[in-house]
This record gives structure tokens, sequence and C-alpha cells, in this order.
């Protein structure tokens, strides 16, 4: 028996053969585009001409006498109570109103801009 034979099989490396194929990917699904709102959304709030600007809209009704109460602005703005509270926090901390809060004994908060 060969010994150099045995060896060479051992140390040479075999050839190239055919490449295989990289798997191909598959094309992602694309999202579908989001629904419209219908006429029946829009007609159930105010319109857009009526609501120039929320803040605004939200002070007016904070300088009143008697304040506003908060599901006052909740029905005014379409708002939740948290949304509400936040809104009123920031005007307070970031807006620079002095802003009053008090709860009447029925257990309402009513909000009011000190004059």
């Amino acid at each position: 028996m060969n010994t150099n034979a045995i060896d060479m099989e051992k140390t040479t490396t075999p050839e190239p053969g055919p490449r295989l194929a990289k798997a191909r990917r598959t094309a992602a699904k694309k999202a579908k585009p989001a629904k419209k709102a219908g006429p029946a959304k829009k007609a159930a709030g105010k319109p857009k001409a009526d609501r120039a600007n929320k803040k605004a809209e939200v002070i007016a009704l904070m300088k009143r006498a008697k304040g506003a109460t908060l599901a006052e602005i909740m029905a005014a703005m379409e708002w939740q109570a948290h949304t509400v509270r936040g809104f009123v926090s920031i005007l307070g901390s970031k807006g620079g109103e002095k802003i009053e809060s008090s709860k009447n004994a029925a257990g309402e908060r009513t909000y009011k801009i000190a004059k």
C-alpha cells in the first residue's frame, strides 16, 4: 500500500462543486391602507369650521363666572376625563394660567381661571 496516496487524499481540498442557490426570500405582504372615516363619523361631532382653537375654547369655558365642570369640558371638547385633567395641568404649568380647582357638594370637579 502506498502511504503517499492516502496522505494526499487526506490533505487535498475537494474540488469546488456546483454552487447551491441561496434560498429566495418571499416578498413581504404590504400593509392594508387605513380605513377612512365615513360621513357618519364626521357628522357626529362639531364641524371643523366651528372650532378654530381647542385651547381657546377650553379657556373661554373656564373664564366664566362659575368656571366649568369636568363634565362640561368633556362634553364640549369630546374628550375623556383623563385628557381634560392632563390638559388643565399643562395649561396651568406651561400655559401660564392660574387655575383654581374645587369640588362642589355633589363631588363635581370645577375648574376656573383666576383673574
